[in-house]
C-alpha cells in the first residue's frame, strides 16, 4: 500500500469523525442562503414599490394642495371686498331714491340734488373700480340666476318673461352675484 492510497481514506474517515460536511452536503447548505437572499430581494423590491407609490401619491397631494391654495388666495383677492361692497349697496340705493324725488324751483333743493348726483356718481365710480357692477335688466329676458321676481304683470307691450320694471338694482362682484335685481316680470295676457 502506498502513501497516496492511505491519505484519501484517512481524510475521508477524519472528516466523518470530525462532523465535517461532504462536498454534496456543502451544495445543499449553499442553496439555503441563496434562497434567503431571493426572499430578501423580493421583500425589498416590494418595499421599494410601496415607497415609490407613497412618494408619487404624496407628490400628487402636494400639487393639489398647492393648486387649492393658489385658488383660495385668488378668490380672497377677488372677493375679499364682498361684505364691504354689500354693505355699501344700500347707500347707493338711498342716493338713487333721493335723486328720484321731484324738486321744486327751490335753489337750495336743486343744490342738494346736484350734490347727491355727484356723490352717487363718485360712489358708482369707486364701486366699478373694484369690479362691482350694477345689474339693471329692464327689457331683458328674466334670468333667475341674476334676478329675483317680485311680481308678474300681464302685458302685451313686452314678450312674456321679460323684465318690465326694476324695484332694486342687483350687483355683481367680479362676476359673482352680490345681490339679485328685484324685478317685475311680464306675463302673457289671457
Amino acid at each position: 500500500m502506498s502513501q497516496e492510497d492511505v491519505l484519501p481514506e484517512e481524510s475521508a474517515a477524519s472528516s466523518e469523525t470530525s462532523g465535517g460536511s461532504t462536498p454534496a452536503s456543502d451544495g445543499a447548505e449553499a442553496a439555503t442562503p441563496s434562497g434567503n437572499l431571493n426572499e430578501q430581494l423580493n421583500l425589498l423590491s416590494q418595499q421599494v414599490e410601496e415607497n415609490w407609490d407613497k412618494f408619487v401619491r404624496t407628490q400628487a397631494e402636494l400639487e393639489n394642495f398647492k393648486r387649492r391654495s393658489e385658488k383660495d388666495l385668488q378668490d380672497a383677492r377677488k372677493f375679499g371686498l364682498e361684505k364691504f361692497a354689500r354693505d355699501l349697496l344700500p347707500v347707493a340705493d338711498s342716493l338713487e331714491l333721493g335723486l328720484g324725488i321731484e324738486i321744486s324751483d327751490n335753489p337750495e333743493a336743486e343744490k342738494l340734488h346736484e350734490g347727491m348726483a355727484l356723490t352717487l356718481k363718485q360712489l358708482m365710480a369707486t364701486l366699478e373700480k373694484f369690479n362691482v357692477v350694477p345689474v339693471d335688466p329692464v327689457n331683458e329676458r328674466f334670468n333667475p340666476e341674476l334676478h329675483q321676481a317680485m311680481a308678474m304683470q300681464p302685458t302685451d307691450e313686452a314678450e312674456p318673461n321679460t323684465v318690465i320694471k326694476v324695484y332694486q338694482k342687483g350687483y355683481l362682484l367680479n362676476g359673482r352675484l352680490l345681490r339679485p335685481a328685484m324685478v317685475v316680470v311680464s306675463q302673457a295676457v289671457n
